[in-house]
């Protein structure tokens, strides 16, 4: 059985501030999920929240971890409730995260 080759499509992704907020309050919702049900956070997702902590407007993510980001996002926008200012800028950065999707990646 052969091993999956290394992930080298990587996506750059430029957050506002308040881009940055919403994907962060999101990542932790869903850390806290997975250690509220006693399983371990995806590896994926500690990373990303670790990346949007350290301040950068650009994030660097990986093929798996954009389309990650971008399912979450999605589903939390799915959400009745949300606050306005979070919606328009999680559909920004959804939009933004399917469009590199759907684009070559830079590696």
């Amino acid at each position: 059985m052969s091993s999956q080759p290394p992930e080298t499509e990587t996506h750059e992704v430029t957050l506002s501030r308040d881009e940055q907020w919403v994907v962060h309050a999101i990542l932790a919702d869903y850390i806290d999920d997975a250690i509220d049900s006693d399983e371990t956070p995806p590896a994926w997702a500690v990373e990303l929240l670790e990346a949007v902590e350290s301040g950068d407007n650009t994030e660097v993510l990986t093929g798996l971890q954009t389309r990650r980001l971008a399912d979450a996002m999605a589903d939390y926008l799915e959400r009745e409730g949300i606050p306005d200012q979070d919606r328009v800028h999680g559909s920004d950065v959804a939009d933004r995260l399917e469009a590199h999707l759907e684009s070559p990646g830079t590696a």
